[in-house]
Formats: C-alpha cells, structure tokens, sequence
C-alpha cells in the first residue's frame, strides 16, 4: 500500500510540475512583448536573433543625455552612448511602431531621468498598447535601432524618411550644414 500511495504523489507531484511549467510558457498575451533595451548602468547583453532586451524598471531608470555626434551634432542618447529615435509618422504622445516595427526599432518603456544636457521638463510617457509605458521627449515617443550595434552608432538616421536622432530640443536633428563635414542626406 506505501509503494502505491507513493506513487501517486510523485505523479501528482510530477503533474503539478508539467502543467506550471506549461502555463509560464504559454502566457496569457498572444503576441510577444515589444523588444527593447536595458536601462542598468552595466554594458546590455547581446540581442536575440529578435532582438530583443530587457526593459527598464522604476528601479533603474534611463538615463536620457545629449552627446556629440561627429556627423549629426548634438544628439539624445541614454547613458551607454546609444542613441534615441523618433519616428515623425507617430503622432506626439501616441506611439506608433509594434509588432515587426518594434522589433526593428524596439521602444523605450519604463521610467527615465535627465542626465547631462538633457531637459527634464521635456521627458514624459505615453502609453502602449500593450500597457506599457513608453517613454516620450517633448512628446514624441523614443525608440531604439536594432541595427546600432554599438555606442554612437547612428545607422537609423533618415531612414524610411520618418526615423530621425532626437536633438537636445526635441525635434528631429538638423541636417548637418556642408562647414561641419556631414553630409545632407
């Protein structure tokens, strides 16, 4: 008789097991979360082959900054150097980009602070559809590029003709005048 009950609880025990494991796998939102990158101080893991990363968190919020572009000028980026897009198709505090969008140009959610250069009284958020909160600069939601792989990276810039770096104003950046040695796109 101790052998059969014994038995019974390890294959309730073992069910118990499948079926939580099941359920974290297969949760409750149909599509996957938008990608997007982390906030922490500390270098970002590689993307996936989605690219995607984690988010920020009200623990560690990013850091928003101004740093100097050699091509662009004065440009918005957090504080690993990566820099911030705005997308002029989306309208000022509705965010536009899901789906394969977000995965090319995954958002910036969470929470942010001003850092060096930086105007505070022009970050703010918009909400997602999926709840999150994205992250906006004088209203126009923030973004990532999927193909800047690396500090100062500005391979998003002009393309499609709606994605442009963020200027320390909150526009879209300026073509670069022909004395700074840029090229006008």
């Amino acid at each position: 008789m101790l052998g059969k009950s014994f038995r019974t609880t390890a294959l309730i025990l073992i069910a118990a097991i499948v079926l939580a494991a099941c359920g974290s796998a297969y949760g409750s939102s149909p599509t996957p979360a938008p990608a997007v990158l982390s906030a922490s101080p500390t270098p970002a893991p590689a993307a996936s082959p989605t690219g995607a990363m984690a988010e920020s968190t009200a623990a560690s919020p990013v850091v928003i900054m101004v740093a100097q572009n050699a091509t662009l000028g004065a440009i918005l980026t957090d504080s690993q150097g990566r820099t911030l897009y705005m997308r002029t198709s989306d309208t000022k505090s509705t965010p536009g980009c899901y789906d394969t969008c977000a995965q090319n140009w995954p958002p910036l959610v969470g929470a942010a602070t001003a850092g060096s250069g930086a105007n505070g009284s022009l970050l703010g958020t918009a909400s997602r559809t999926d709840g999150s909160t994205q992250v906006t600069y004088n209203g126009w939601p923030l973004y990532y590029f999927k193909g800047d792989t690396a500090a100062g990276d500005t391979k998003g810039e002009g393309l499609a003709a709606v994605w442009f770096a963020v200027s320390p104003s909150g526009n879209k950046v300026a073509a670069p005048s022909s004395q700074s040695g840029g090229s006008a796109y």
